[in-house]
């Protein structure tokens, strides 16, 4: 995995995160023995406090950059879907990696309607039991919330009937109380790395924020807590020289563990990844207050946080996704933003235009970038990324006064 953007501290913690991940897969093996039942969700709106307070383990599913995997999917799912939900299908059809074949339910939110499509696809094909969440199409309307707080509630008795478990009040705040430590240390992470002379770079808090997707959620606490103690201790890295790199924001659909052709492109050309609001980065920790230990409340702290851009969300004045994205893009002093969507992802495609529009007349340089898992168009990629990072630096010397 190579990588322009280096931090010339070893940093312990993050060696003891890897070995933890290498450990996880046994320790969900001994645990479903005993009777712990695993759950793997998809997406962005099935709330892990529900999975954890029901004394589940919860498994982040999903994996990206394999050929093999697409085509596979593709035998039982249009190839019309996008790579991600063909890579999935395939995933959990070959039931070949450390995972998959632990999963005891899948469970999914139909905020993409692909992943919806995937959901029965599985079920059909290769027998998985399923639990579905519904999603409103209006997140501020007082019907979409009726909605929503009603399908999670299905959804919780539906989670109760597989479990054999009651949702206990106080298992379900201790769960709220777990999660909301780790967004907040994460989202410390993320500022943390954005600083000049930061020992941890952005493709390694993304790495991170990968590895909670899998790891026990009360030790992955642990591990992010005493990553921020030792970074608080460590010598000021003077191995990058801030402003001679371009800092680059990443924005648009998922890039998900092992997806990094673009992210090796960037660094291998010199770019400083200093942020995102991928779903499967920054913006699943975004945003989230669930003010009471009930399903209601989670409902109500799912909901008001930034939509999914896969749903419509067309008044572009009080679009919220675009205002938060502002704001960080603020908060990280990126200089340029790249918008990384997968092919046949259409809600993330059609939105890319107006983003640019928006950033363009705010100051900032756009580059949209459409891709997939085939290695076939690395070149063209590199090509466009490379004259996009140049008009950056170029304009970073006319700011500089070079």
């Amino acid at each position: 995995m190579s990588s322009s953007v280096t931090t010339a501290v070893k940093v312990n913690t993050l060696e003891k995160i890897r070995q933890a991940l290498k450990e996880r897969p046994a320790q969900i093996a001994a645990a479903k023995q005993k009777g712990q039942k695993v759950i793997g969700w998809l997406n962005y709106f099935v709330p892990e406090e529900i999975l954890l307070a029901l004394d589940t383990i919860p498994v982040r599913i999903g994996t990206g950059g394999d050929e093999q995997l697409v085509d596979f999917g593709g035998r039982y799912i249009s190839t019309k879907n996008c790579v991600f939900v063909r890579s999935v299908v395939g995933l959990l059809g070959e039931k070949k990696d450390a995972y998959t074949p632990l999963l005891d339910l899948l469970a999914a939110d139909a905020s993409c309607l692909q992943i919806f499509r995937l959901a029965e696809v599985v079920k059909y094909y290769f027998k998985y039991e399923t639990a579905i969440l519904g999603v409103p199409r209006s997140f501020t309307a007082p019907e979409g919330r009726a909605y929503f707080r009603q399908e999670l509630r299905s959804f919780v008795e539906q989670l109760e009937k597989f479990t054999g478990r009651k949702l206990a009040e106080d298992k379900l705040n201790s769960a709220i109380e777990l999660l909301a430590k780790i967004r907040v240390t994460l989202r410390y992470l993320y500022e943390y790395q954005a600083q000049d002379y930061a020992n941890l770079t952005w493709r390694e808090v993304f790495e991170i924020v990968h590895a909670g997707f899998y790891l026990d959620r009360a030790e992955y606490l642990k591990l992010l807590q005493e990553l921020v103690v030792e970074l608080e201790t460590l010598p000021v890295d003077k191995n990058r020289i801030p402003g001679l790199q371009p800092r680059i924001f990443l924005t648009g659909s998922q890039l998900s563990p092992g997806d990094v052709k673009l992210i090796n492109i960037i660094e291998d050309l010199g770019g400083q990844i200093v942020g995102d609001d991928l779903w499967t980065g920054l913006s699943s920790y975004l945003d989230i207050q669930i003010t009471a230990p009930t399903v209601d409340a989670v409902a109500d702290g799912y909901l008001a946080r930034v939509p999914h851009a896969a749903l419509p969300y067309l008044d572009i004045g009080t679009d919220s996704r675009i205002k938060k994205l502002k704001e960080l893009l603020q908060k990280f002093r990126a200089q340029a933003v790249i918008d990384h969507t997968l092919r046949y992802c259409d809600p993330y495609t059609f939105k890319a235009g107006e983003t640019k529009d928006i950033l363009n007349n705010e100051g900032y340089p756009f580059l949209e970038i459409h891709t997939e898992y085939a290695s076939s168009d690395v070149e063209a990629i590199r090509t466009r990324v490379e004259a996009f990072l140049e008009l950056v630096r170029t304009r970073n010397d006319v700011a500089g006064g070079i």
